[in-house]
């Protein structure tokens, strides 16, 4: 049987991300993300708004990984940002208690800003740049460019893509 363990979200920074480095030189960039799920209220008859609150961690991995200082450098708190990676349960001994702890996790794998830029380097008529990743040498054919917003991911460019933005 196969499994499959992907999530893609759209939502916003709730904080600005918290940056680590590692003695071997590579990092983590820890940020929190909402998600807002709407439903109508049965008593109200009006739609409601309900917030879920994400731990999400992003690393710089491999030889062109770079998405952790990406982060560093262009998130910040309310952006509004796409993700894609999996889910992580992190488990823990409470040391007040002793008790036995748990909570999920996304570590992310790729990301794309999806606020317009202000500082005039977007695409112009679009909304936003194009897409940056920090994959490797380029192999095969490039992905489509994004819609708006910039991306950027810890591919290493195994699936055939290059990384490279297409010009149309």
């Amino acid at each position: 049987m196969a499994n499959l363990n992907k999530v893609i979200l759209i939502g916003r920074l709730t904080r600005d991300p918290e940056v680590r480095a590692f003695g071997n030189g590579g990092k983590v960039a820890k940020f929190g993300f909402a998600v807002t799920n709407r439903r109508k209220n049965s008593q109200t008859n009006q739609w409601e708004d309900e917030p879920m609150f994400i731990d999400c961690e992003a690393f710089n991995r491999g030889d062109y990984g770079t998405l952790a200082n990406q982060i560093e450098e262009r998130c910040r708190k309310g952006a509004q940002i796409c993700i894609e990676g999996r889910l992580h349960l992190d488990q823990w001994d409470d040391k007040a208690s002793g008790a036995k702890r748990s909570k999920h996790k996304i570590v992310v794998e790729s990301l794309q800003l999806l606020d317009r830029r202000e500082d005039g380097m977007g695409e112009s008529g679009g909304g936003g740049g194009g897409r940056a990743t920090s994959s490797g040498p380029a192999r095969g054919s490039a992905p489509a460019p994004s819609r708006s917003g910039s991306g950027f991911s810890n591919d290493t460019g195994d699936d055939g893509s290059s990384g490279e933005e297409i010009p149309f």
